[in-house]
């Protein structure tokens, strides 16, 4: 089952090629919500809901009308953040960013440490991964829109990733809704520069959807990250991804997220980006305004795809009171 978010309200319910109207739900936030109260499952509770009628969600997506999958009402109560160096092809584009003459970068000294204690066994607790913040869901952008790079940036570059969507219950516990696609934007000429400046590097805006896959994540995922300019493929390479790919456990990742009791505030919306061992920049593309990015796995249904901007240059004013 796969979930999609209209921008004018209204949430959408796939099944196979069949794509309906959800009854009575504006948001799959709210949907989520209620469901939490009700104490049913996600897939259980929109079955109760009942379905209206049926939509060309190919024609949705096309014309701009569908948003993220999930967004919450208070964009500052939407956390964007993320975990690297977590797939098993990582490394090798990581390290050539950040390896020096001294031996072992600190990438390759992370990327090691999950290979040898990111899959813990049950009940027992992994090693940290790699953690980044990239902003609140100001900068959570809709299939099709725009990802924009600051004027200060030195890049923009995509990074295909799959992003897990999480609320708060009013207990504080973490409930796991669904997965995306995802495009975790990041200025990679930045981050070259010294690894310190990673933080930096990742306040850039992230695309999610168009589809949240309701369920676990698939073990195996076999996507395709391309850029076209002009219309034209200009950049493609395959990603891969799934716990089959990856050197660390979702459960590790997950835990090591909403151990931190300010994202287990009742009634937050978080967005956590899994990771990629695959990148535009690692093999010495250069992107340019007006690029188009698309992700795409079959498992996640409809592609996401976003063009690239650049924004005008605006004079930072600080005023004293």
């Amino acid at each position: 089952m796969y979930l999609s978010q209209l921008k004018a309200g209204g949430v959408i319910c796939r099944h196979g090629e069949d794509a309906r109207l959800i009854q009575g739900s504006s948001t799959t936030y709210d949907l989520a919500m209620a469901a939490i109260a009700a104490g049913q499952s996600l897939k259980d509770f929109v079955a109760g809901r009942g379905f209206a009628e049926t939509v060309d969600l190919n024609a949705l997506a096309a014309s701009g009308k569908l948003d993220c999958p999930i967004r919450h009402p208070d964009p500052a109560h939407m956390f964007l953040t993320g975990t690297g160096l977590t797939h098993t092809g990582s490394a090798s584009a990581r390290d050539s960013m950040h390896a020096d003459s001294a031996g072992m970068s600190d990438s390759m000294k992370m990327f090691r440490m999950g290979l040898e204690g990111g899959k813990p066994k049950p009940g027992e607790t992994g090693v940290q991964p790699e953690w980044f913040y990239k902003g609140t869901g100001v900068n959570a952008i809709a299939p099709g829109e725009a990802l924009i790079s600051p004027s200060f940036a030195l890049d923009g570059g995509e990074e295909p990733e799959i992003a897990g969507f999480y609320v708060i219950d009013p207990n504080g516990n973490p409930v796991r809704l669904g997965f995306s696609l995802a495009n975790e934007f990041s200025d990679h000429v930045t981050e070259k520069i010294n690894y310190l400046y990673l933080a930096h590097s990742k306040l850039r805006p992230a695309s999610f959807g168009p589809e949240m896959l309701i369920g676990p994540m698939p073990d195996h995922i076999g996507g395709a990250s391309k850029i076209l300019r002009g219309g034209k493929t200009v950049w493609e390479k395959p990603f891969l991804s799934g716990e089959n790919n990856m050197s660390h456990t979702i459960a590790n990742l997950e835990y090591h997220h909403f151990k931190y009791g300010l994202f287990c505030q009742p009634g937050d919306l978080h967005a956590h980006m899994f990771g990629t061992a695959t990148l535009s920049f690692a093999d010495g593309f250069k992107t340019q305004e007006g690029d188009v990015f698309e992700v795409s796995a079959p498992e996640f249904g409809l592609p996401l795809q976003n063009p690239l901007k650049i924004a005008a240059e605006q004079p930072l004013t600080i005023k004293t009171l």
